[in-house]
């Protein structure tokens, strides 16, 4: 599998949040799909930046290194008069994109929802901003929660924290956002603007990106085959039902069905469009508006995380409710 990093989930749970072993539940905990986190994941340059050695992105030692909270272009200004003074020795500095910044999430982990034994310092239990603008409301951009690792949009007139990032990674995909947006909304030329749409970081995606297969859609970025419907059952249904009915589906076939991890169902997003937010030209069918994922919030173990497909945010669900979809996932 390619530019999908491990979700860190090592850990099996019930749908009422009991620890449960892991071998026969199709869990993310059992299955661990993803590119391996490097052992030690953090190295440290100098005294005042982390290297990320599974993305290669580079990022301050300090977590709240402005010390308090500004709205998104406050917060977009700031990281560019970092670069423009070289701040750290470096002059690359930017206001990580939403993939860039939801990297940085282990999902084995709450309070902050990070590696665990990692570096940093004064690390915040609560929004974080990325460069990224929402596709389905333009006057809103993604942050990250890092006290559980969840990924909405919050008003760009709204103060949150700020975590520079700097270097380049060969690992994460683009987020597929290529316009600039002002803090009310409208789009504005991206020259200088330190948003992602201006910087698009990431590893581009084939020009081709889904090629039909018979029993699936390949994914070319990720080489992970999709179900080519995504509504297996016809209905929103619980999670265990959910892992169930994509067991049953692999018995039935001739490939390893599963549900998909929440990194897995993350990286389809094209964050340029929404409803849904997948690139355009897709050929999957029957497209619903959220997900299950086979990832549980280690936050509260009773619920599991969900792709809110018509956004493209990152939240969860309660386990035991039938209120989300199901798209089983195979390896190639």
């Amino acid at each position: 599998m390619k530019h999908i990093l491990w979700t860190g989930q090592t850990g099996c749970y019930d749908s009422y949040g009991q620890e449960i072993p892991c071998p026969g539940s199709g869990q993310d905990g059992e299955i661990r799909p993803g590119m391996p986190w490097p052992e030690p994941r953090f190295r440290p340059v100098g005294s005042d930046i982390v290297e990320d050695r599974a993305t290669g992105l580079l990022w301050s030692a300090d977590a709240n290194l402005f010390t308090f909270p500004m709205n998104w272009q406050e917060g977009l200004d700031a990281v560019r008069q970092m670069r423009n003074e070289k701040a750290l020795g470096r002059d690359d500095w930017r206001l990580p994109n939403r993939r860039e910044l939801r990297s940085l999430v282990s999902h084995q982990a709450k309070k902050p929802a990070l590696p665990h034994g990692h570096p940093f310092q004064n690390v915040f239990l609560g929004w974080y901003w990325t460069s990224t603008t929402s596709a389905v409301a333009p006057g809103y951009a993604w942050y990250v929660h890092m006290e559980g690792g969840r990924m909405f949009y919050g008003k760009k007139d709204s103060l949150y924290l700020v975590w520079p990032v700097s270097g380049r990674s060969d690992i994460l995909p683009a987020t597929g956002q290529t316009m600039c947006f002002d803090s009310h909304g409208n789009a504005v030329d991206c020259g200088y603007s330190g948003q992602d749409g201006e910087l698009r970081g990431g590893v581009g995606w084939p020009s081709d990106r889904f090629v039909l297969l018979e029993d699936g859609v390949e994914d070319r970025l990720t080489g992970l085959v999709w179900y080519d419907r995504g509504d297996l059952l016809s209905r929103p249904v619980a999670w265990d039902q959910a892992l169930a009915a994509v067991t049953d589906l692999a018995l039935a076939t001739q490939r390893s069905w599963r549900l998909p991890t929440i990194n897995e169902l993350e990286s389809l997003v094209d964050a340029s469009t929404h409803a849904p937010a997948l690139p355009g030209h897709h050929p999957f069918a029957a497209v619903q508006t959220a997900y299950w994922s086979s990832t549980t919030s280690y936050f509260e173990t009773d619920w599991a995380y969900v792709l809110y497909l018509d956004k493209g945010a990152v939240g969860v669900g309660f386990k035991t409710q039938e209120d989300f979809f199901l798209w089983p996932v195979s390896a190639r």
